[in-house]
């Protein structure tokens, strides 16, 4: 299969698992409990979050591709499985932190997740150094992220608390 055609599974289907995760709860600007939370200054305004997800994801999308593109590279599957398990991680964390309202749970999600989207970018280094490149404004986001999230766990440390649980799904059914 060509790197094209990776590129046509992958890049819809990280996607598709991302915008289903931000929909499974109301985040961002739409979350009552969000608005409700005590941010750091250096909160990016409502719209930045879909626009850097939307971006990261089509890297990501574009990143795997390389990689599965590479048939008998050595390390590949170790390097796919650390990019499954830092995704799963990713898609986590919006209910968690937006649905569950879980700050402290979410936050040791994002660390484990960098750590392991560290982990995924040099596998994919030694396979494809283009696929690594994609994964840098990844890393850089997720660390942004991290210390944002780190920053709302101080200022806000019984967050569960602030409106009533929110706990109830909006997946779309």
């Amino acid at each position: 299969m060509s790197f094209v055609r990776w590129a046509l599974v992958c890049v819809p289907l990280i996607m598709l698992l991302g915008f289903l995760s931000g929909l499974s709860v109301a985040s961002g600007d739409q979350n009552i409990w969000y608005q409700a939370l005590k941010k750091p200054a250096v909160t990016p305004p409502g719209w930045v979050f879909p626009l850097a997800w939307t971006t990261l994801y089509i890297l990501l999308g574009l990143a795997l591709a390389s990689v599965l593109n590479a048939r008998g590279a050595t390390g590949r599957g170790a390097a796919v499985t650390l990019f499954v398990l830092q995704f799963a991680l990713n898609l986590a964390w919006t209910p968690l932190f937006f649905g569950a309202h879980l700050v402290g749970v979410a936050l040791l999600v994002i660390a484990a997740m960098l750590l392991l989207a560290i982990a995924t970018t040099i596998a994919f280094g030694r396979i494809r150094q283009a696929a690594a490149w994609m994964m840098v404004p990844y890393l850089v986001w997720l660390s942004f992220a991290a210390v944002l999230t780190w920053r709302i766990d101080q200022l806000n440390p019984h967050a569960e608390t602030l409106v009533p649980s929110a706990r109830t799904s909006q997946v779309i059914g």
